[in-house]
């Protein structure tokens, strides 16, 4: 592409900030990410004289802020991912406002590429962990999907699949991956801070019987990944009705998760907390109050009724 300073993107944005601020609106601030691993960010806006947020009711502003961004990264001369744009009113009348653009290459926002060795830390850590419970199945934990160019499953980060574990008198089923940090991102999290599991009386299983319950359980994953901090709401009410079953699983009907008082050490970020899933009859939850959050009575007093302590 052709060149393109930040002066000249200066004088792009100088008639168009002033002339659409909103009333009320004194300076003005937008900082943007430019895109690393498939995304971008766009945030701020004008402030009063107070440093409140003034409501815009034109999208022109950030419309060429995100235009003058794309064009100072097309033109770069020199490596950078980060962009602060800041505008000030001008003290007169008639005047045009005072504009600043700052680029900057900021270590700490580089997502994780596709290799970093965290991932397969996070894998050795839960692996650890379940063979202090009982035999892990070799070859059991095969991937359920296919990562992309940045190493992302469903999951957000390149682990999608389940664990079997042979225990004494019990099968345990576990999802291994939902605690893997995202690739793609920087932050310093463990996914989405949590992982599944179910138990069985292997006598009650053949193959493909722990087939389809694995499968089950990549699907839980999928929604709990999916999902909006579903491990603090089952930290806050001890248990909660998550989902129905299909037919397949008749006569049980919903999948209760709830805590259990294990926990998994040795993350790249900490430790994470174990998710017990149980499927249960719906004869088992009548009497539920609908209005309740994620029907949490009835989930505690049907895993009672199995022996299961919250």
């Amino acid at each position: 592409m052709a060149s393109y300073s930040i002066d000249e993107a200066i004088r792009e944005l100088t008639p168009v900030l002033g002339k659409t601020a909103p009333a009320g609106a004194v300076s003005a601030e937008w900082i943007a990410t430019t895109m690393q691993a498939g995304h971008s960010s766009r945030t701020g806006g004008y402030r009063d004289a107070g440093g409140n947020l003034v409501s815009e009711e034109s999208t022109r502003p950030l419309d060429i802020v995100e235009e003058v961004i794309e064009k100072l990264d097309a033109a770069a001369s020199h490596r950078f991912n980060k962009v602060v744009i800041r505008w000030k009113k001008a003290k007169l009348p008639f005047m045009r406002g005072e504009i600043t653009i700052d680029t900057t290459y900021d270590q700490s926002i580089v997502p994780r590429g596709p290799e970093d060795p965290v991932y397969e830390a996070a894998a050795a850590a839960r692996r650890a962990f379940w063979q202090t419970r009982g035999g892990v199945r070799e070859g059991f934990a095969a991937e359920r999907e296919t990562a992309n160019v940045h190493n992302q499953t469903k999951w957000f980060g390149p682990h999608r699949r389940v664990l079997a574990v042979d225990a004494p008198e019990k099968l345990i089923l576990a999802t291994d991956g939902l605690s893997t940090p995202w690739a793609g991102i920087s932050e310093p999290e463990n996914g989405v801070e949590c992982e599944l599991f179910m138990e069985f009386d292997p006598a009650t299983l053949d193959s493909t019987g722990t087939a389809n319950w694995a499968n089950l359980l990549i699907n839980l994953g999928d929604l709990v990944a999916d999902g909006h901090r579903v491990a603090r709401d089952v930290e806050k009410h001890g248990a909660i009705l998550f989902c129905r079953l299909t037919e397949d699983y008749a006569p049980l009907t919903r999948i209760i998760l709830s805590c259990d008082p294990s926990r998994i050490d040795g993350l790249p970020f900490g430790s994470v907390p174990l998710i017990r899933a149980t499927p249960v009859a719906e004869a088992e939850i009548e009497g539920r109050d609908p209005d309740e959050d994620w029907g949490a009575t009835a989930a505690r007093q049907a895993l009672a009724k199995h022996g299961i302590r919250i």
